[in-house]
């Protein structure tokens, strides 16, 4: 099992990309993981609207995993699923990578500069030594 989080940023996307080859390779399912994030207070007043956002987004994402795999049919097949819950990101993936008995996480390296002080999700999931993870950059 190969678990790969996607959020839609071209980093996740190109994990995606990679945990796909990996599964492959590796005659294993994988695992898509779009984690929706939670509302914060400064948005609590939004929430419907937040909520349904964050469901289309998971919509958006599933569609564009199902047409690049109809791209590639002919190419190589790798048994997936997609998988979608609320909260943050790094307990998501860490949640998931449990119940699914992870063989392996791979991550986007996240794009945002504020992660290098915080520390991003992919640092999050390294540092948990729990499951070896990738970063793709």
């Amino acid at each position: 099992m190969i678990v790969a989080g996607l959020d839609g940023s071209d980093s996740s996307w190109r994990a995606t990309a990679y945990a796909a080859g990996l599964a492959r390779r590796q005659n294993a399912t994988l695992a898509i993981a779009y984690i929706q994030p939670v509302l914060g207070a400064a948005t609590a007043l939004a929430g419907a609207a937040v909520e349904e956002t964050t469901q289309e987004i998971a919509e958006e994402l599933l569609a564009a995993v199902r047409e690049a795999e109809h791209r590639l049919r002919d190419v190589w097949r790798v048994e997936w699923r997609f998988l979608t819950v609320r909260g943050d990101p790094y307990a998501g993936l860490a949640r998931l990578a449990d119940e699914l008995r992870a063989d392996a996480v791979v991550v986007g390296a996240s794009e945002q500069a504020g992660h290098r002080v915080i520390g991003s999700v992919a640092v999050r999931l390294v540092k948990a030594g729990r499951w070896p993870v990738t970063v793709v950059p």
